[in-house]
């Protein structure tokens, strides 16, 4: 039996001898690869298509835009799916609301705002449905006069529908209400000349190629389903709507005078006083953004702005989970903060340390820091009876306590000036303050807080964090009777400073 194989042509079944082979390979490996390429091509295609935010608001409305929220009732594929999917968890939304992944949300938007108004006879099919977008907008525009002029965006995917639609709503609503609709927005502000205006100064720079706007959204994570921006100008417009309150008299007259005991925040000479002090401060704003997305069963809000005095003390550090991931693992609540060299500077001015030194016979800003030690954290614990904290006679032991890591000679130095109230106890580097002997000693001990599932999909950036807020709606009993609340897991909130830009985020995950 010969083993020399056989080729057929497309023209017969007669055998074909051999021929030279490198040419067909490299056909063969050549079409393999441009099919390949295809299918990635499509493929990516495909993926960018899902995940793409798409046109936003921020391209129809100009640079000079100095407030804007947006919200995207069709965001990127993954995020629609992941909020409808989270809410569809909470029996109120199921009930009230009752949306799916596939429904029509602008529908359901158009049809719970119809019901208050005199455009009752309007049809969503008919009137909506063929123009109105995804996207829409508010904002507030500085176009040179007294105060910025509020216009409203909305995305349009037929413009002569658009025209007319927007007619009838008019018509109906017998609202004054001009637009001005190109490249696929509809603008709309009071008069005509506002709407056109404003589309000719965006077409000449828009607020989505505009400097801050990109950097303080990237700052926030990019485009969410809501989208939140306050320019630098906005900070100088509050500020001067400041002087002009202080001009005229300052604060309301019960608000005036001298404090009768140090006041934090304000200067020596009243809370009026500090009117000037703030409106200093915006004039320096170098603006903010927000960022509202879902991911992984969470909702999550992301605020980018540039750092502040708190903001400094507060995030400063890294240290923020150091001593909170030592809590134990069955923690319900608990605040972590670490401590930056010289933070409680950032948050009280000098003045009011020198009221607060003399008031208390403290060291300050010494003393406080030391107490502070380099990292703290207060717990509480999932066995905690709330109605113990209404006992009278005061012996219910609470299982609350602060836990500092820091210099404990120091520590205990400050502790013996200001007396005992609460038991202390001490182990290394480690100081537990707290009312109840067995909570204290559980919080000696190194527990597991930081490693637990529920800790880590809600404080997903802690080690990255000068302050984290953590609370596990799991543990415990508080909740139980609560059943709005039963699809929630945990809450985790995280304060940074990267180059000064501080970064708050909030997340709230669900079981």
């Amino acid at each position: 039996m010969s083993s020399t194989p056989e080729y057929l042509d497309s023209h017969g079944g007669s055998p074909q001898p051999p021929g030279p082979r490198g040419g067909r390979r490299t056909a063969l490996i050549a079409g393999g690869a441009v099919g390949l390429l295809a299918v990635v091509g499509v493929g990516a295609w495909a993926a960018w298509s899902f995940f793409s935010t798409g046109p936003q608001p921020a391209a129809a409305l100009p640079a000079s835009t100095v407030g804007y929220v947006s919200i995207d009732l069709d965001p990127s594929g993954g995020q629609k799916i992941e909020a409808l999917r989270t809410l569809r968890k909470f029996p109120e939304f199921r009930d009230q609301v009752g949306l799916d992944t596939d429904d029509d949300v602008r529908k359901w938007v158009f049809e719970e705002v119809q019901g208050s108004t005199p455009c009752g006879d309007l049809d969503y099919e008919e009137d909506v449905e063929p123009w109105l977008g995804d996207r829409m907008a508010v904002a507030a525009v500085d176009n040179g006069a007294d105060q910025p002029e509020p216009v409203i965006v909305l995305q349009v995917s037929d413009e002569g529908a658009a025209d007319r639609g927007l007619a009838a709503l008019r018509d109906c609503s017998g609202e004054q209400l001009a637009w001005n609709i190109a490249d696929g927005w509809a603008l709309l502000g009071e008069t005509q000349d506002v709407a056109d205006g404003v589309a000719a100064d965006a077409a000449d720079a828009s607020l989505a190629d505009d400097g801050d706007f990109q950097h303080w959204t990237d700052e926030a994570g990019g485009d969410g389903i809501v989208t939140a921006y306050l320019s630098p100008e906005a900070g100088r417009l509050i500020a001067d709507q400041l002087d002009s309150l202080s001009s005229v008299g300052g604060l309301p007259q019960q608000y005036a005078g001298d404090c009768a005991a140090p006041c934090l925040g304000y200067s020596a000479v009243g809370p009026a006083a500090a009117i000037p002090d703030a409106a200093d401060a915006l004039k320096d704003f170098g603006g903010l953004a927000a960022t509202v997305r879902f991911s992984d069963g969470s909702l999550e809000l992301e605020v980018a702005a540039d750092a502040g005095g708190a903001e400094q003390a507060l995030g400063g550090s890294d240290a923020g989970d150091d001593v909170l991931a030592t809590l134990p693992d069955d923690t319900a609540a608990a605040l972590g903060v670490g401590f930056a060299e010289g933070w409680l500077g950032h948050l009280v001015d000098a003045d009011t340390l020198q009221q607060l030194a003399d008031a208390t016979g403290l060291d300050l800003p010494g003393d406080a820091e030391a107490l502070a030690g380099r990292s703290a954290a207060l717990a509480v614990s999932g066995d905690i009876d709330l109605d113990s904290m209404l006992d009278p006679t005061g012996e219910s032991g609470l299982p609350v306590g602060l836990k500092v890591q820091g210099d404990t000679d120091r520590i205990a130095a400050v502790v013996d000036r200001i007396g005992e109230p609460l038991g202390v106890d001490t182990e290394g580097d480690t100081v537990v303050v707290g009312p109840d002997a067995d909570y204290r000693e559980q919080l000696l001990a190194n527990g597991g807080l930081g490693g637990t599932d529920a800790f880590r999909a809600a404080v997903p950036d802690a080690g990255d964090a000068g302050a984290v807020l953590f609370v596990n709606f799991d543990a415990g009993s508080w909740f139980d009777d609560v059943d709005e609340l039963e699809p929630l897991a945990a809450l985790g909130a995280s304060v940074r400073v990267d180059d000064s830009t501080s970064h708050l985020v909030l997340r709230v995950t669900t079981d």
